[in-house]
């Protein structure tokens, strides 16, 4: 008896040694998956105020990279000037609020069908809206340029006149996948909302058009707002799927930054990139205190 029981607590003083350092493990896992996505980022950042033309030695702080930039001083080694730079800001603008305007009607509506009806077919198409968010940019930016390619072929065939890509087909593509994050933004806020709201409504004799824009959409703007944020953040970034879409004369800013990296990193380059991580993260940030603040109305 002694000897089991002697074997039993060498047995527990192991499980407890390995539960340490379990639990030493899970503290120390986050930390080292934050430091991994975020020290690159955050090298970007603190060499965007290096005091030097290079960016693998640090010489002192400064400020004059972000001057230079609203300025129209950029040095030689950066090969672009501040027109260049606003014409592709300006680029991305358009794109991104024509963007989220039409994804966030589309990502609206779709939310509102699919949390308050049933459909034949409704699981099929369910499936089919989340694959933009799934598959790989890569992949769905070659399958819009070959459906663009068809269709402009078969316009071509029917009235002669011959169509290329530019801020439509920009437009069309980012929709596609910006529509989907909106509606799920939107779903998850009907789902929290009660719809006694809406059956109270229509019993002291309010209209469907009368319901929605009375109880309803003013209880699900919050989620809107915070789709049509997500939307524009996410138009306002992408690259991959601008890159096979894009056109002539439609430089968006991701493009212009990553042509500029094509060439040579400069201090400029790092400024102007954490100026949009700046503008890309407070949009984030709203978007998800937007979601968080108005869940726990409901």
């Amino acid at each position: 008896m002694n000897q089991r029981f002697e074997i039993d607590q060498a047995k527990l003083s192991r499980d407890l040694a390995i539960r340490r350092v379990g639990r030493v493990g899970l503290l120390l896992n986050p930390i080292f998956t934050y430091f991994f996505l975020w020290a690159p980022i955050l090298l970007l950042v603190v060499f965007s105020f290096n005091n030097s033309r290079g960016v693998s030695v640090w010489r002192g702080f400064t400020f004059d990279w972000y001057i230079n930039i609203f300025d129209n001083t950029i040095g030689s080694d950066a090969s672009f000037s501040t027109g260049l730079l606003l014409s592709s800001v300006g680029n991305s603008l358009i794109v991104a609020v024509a963007t989220t305007i039409f994804a966030t009607l589309i990502g609206t509506a779709t939310g509102l069908a699919f949390a308050r009806t049933r459909f034949p077919g409704q699981n099929f198409l369910d499936a089919v809206l989340y694959l933009p968010i799934v598959i790989p940019e890569i992949t769905q930016g070659i399958s819009l340029v070959v459906f663009f390619k068809i269709v402009f072929d078969w316009y071509d065939r029917i009235t002669g006149v011959t169509l290329s890509q530019g801020f439509v087909t920009i437009i069309l593509a980012h929709v596609t996948f910006t529509m989907s994050y909106v509606m799920l933004v939107v779903r998850a806020r009907l789902a929290n909302m009660s719809p006694r709201y809406e059956e109270a409504a229509r019993d002291l004799g309010a209209n469907e058009w009368q319901t929605f824009w009375r109880v309803t959409f003013p209880l699900i703007f919050p989620g809107v707002l915070a789709g049509a944020l997500l939307a524009f953040t996410l138009s306002l970034d992408d690259y991959v799927i601008t890159f096979f879409t894009t056109g002539s004369g439609t430089n968006t800013l991701p493009m212009f930054v990553y042509g500029l990296l094509r060439t040579s990193v400069t201090p400029e380059v790092n400024a102007l990139s954490t100026l949009m991580l700046i503008a890309s993260t407070i949009l984030i940030a709203v978007s998800l205190g937007l979601q968080g603040r108005n869940a726990a109305d409901l």
